[in-house]
This record gives C-alpha cells, structure tokens and sequence, in this order.
C-alpha cells in the first residue's frame, strides 16, 4: 500500500514536471503506471489532494537533503555556504520548476498553499537554527537568525525565478558568487572567509 502510495506520487512529480500542475490529469499519472483513475483517486481522492502530496513529497526530500548538509560535523559557516550553494537555482533544473509550479498554484488552491507554506516555513527554520549556531559559537555576529533566513532564501527564490523562467540570463558563476556574496553579509563576514 505504501509502495503503491509512493509510486502514484513519483509519477505525479514527473507529470507536473512536464505538464504543470494546471494541466495535469489523474488521467496522466495513472497512464504512466499503467493503473486505472480509480486508483490513484482511492490514494488521493482529488487532483487537487494528489498535487498537494506529491508536492510535500518533492520537498521532504529536498528538505531531508538539507537537513543533511546542515547537519555535518564541520563550522556553520561551512555548513550555510553548502546549503546555499545547493539551494541556489542552476537554470532549468526540475526542483525549481515544480516549486514554482506549487508556489503559482498555491494562489489558487488553498490545500497546496497550506502544504507549500509550511513546507517554506521549514526551510527557513532550519537555516536559522544553523546561523543561530554559529552566532552563539562565535563565528560570526547574528542578531537576528530568522530575518537572515527570510532574506537569504528570498534572494534564492527570486534568482530562481528568473534562472528557471527565462532561461539563465545569468551565468552560474555570477548568480553563485552574488548569494555568497549575501551571505557574507549577512553574517558580518568577509567573502573571502566563507569561501576559505
């Protein structure tokens, strides 16, 4: 059941990747597992409940991967800069491409809104407790962990939009060295000390 569970919402990650949460059809889902509608509606009862599921499934893996990051045995400072530089948008990469379908979707679907919110919410929580860790062992000066958190990943974000949306109108390089350039200031910082 689990299993089963787990490869309708695979399938439905794969299905919003190509065809946008707009126009995508249990229809398709079920189509590339060879099961029937029926089924996929006894796991999720909705189109609008399996979009919602199959987007907290993306970004629990996503935020079980920075969880990783985050968590190794190295500085904070280390730890943020392999964080940003992994969260940082790399063109048409498909992670970006399904959270910005969820994020314009959510406007209008108030179950995705919910699970996309709290799902941001943890994201940034989780930064701010690093920062918060670094602050209190001294490696840099932070006042106020959550606010830096909320900027960092709003720059993220916007540079996401626009790396994913309109095709990299920036290099790689230069959208990396502007987030670690953010992210030195943030923290009080020299550049050239977070990338030592």
């Amino acid at each position: 059941m689990a299993e089963r569970r787990e490869e309708l919402l695979r399938a439905a990650v794969e299905q919003i990747e190509v065809r946008g949460v707009a126009a995508v059809r249990i229809a398709d889902v079920a189509a590339v597992l060879g099961v029937s509608n029926a089924l996929v509606l006894y796991h999720f009862s909705s189109k609008e409940k399996l979009v919602a599921a199959a987007f907290a499934y993306a970004a629990e893996a996503d935020l079980a991967h920075l969880r990783r990051l985050l968590s190794r045995r190295t500085s904070a400072v280390r730890r943020l800069r392999a964080a940003v530089r992994w969260y940082a948008p790399t063109g048409q990469a498909k992670g970006w491409r399904l959270w910005i379908e969820g994020w314009a979707s959510s406007l209008r679907d108030p179950a995705l809104r919910e699970v996309a919110g709290d799902l941001d919410q943890q994201w940034k929580a989780e930064l701010a407790e690093v920062i918060d860790e670094g602050a209190a062992a001294g490696e840099f000066r932070c006042d106020d962990p959550m606010s830096v958190a909320w900027r960092l990943t709003a720059l993220l974000d916007g540079l996401a939009v626009q790396m994913t949306s309109y095709a990299g109108p920036l290099s790689r390089a230069t959208m990396l060295r502007w987030t670690e350039e953010a992210l030195a200031r943030e923290l009080g910082i020299d550049h050239a000390a977070l990338t030592a």
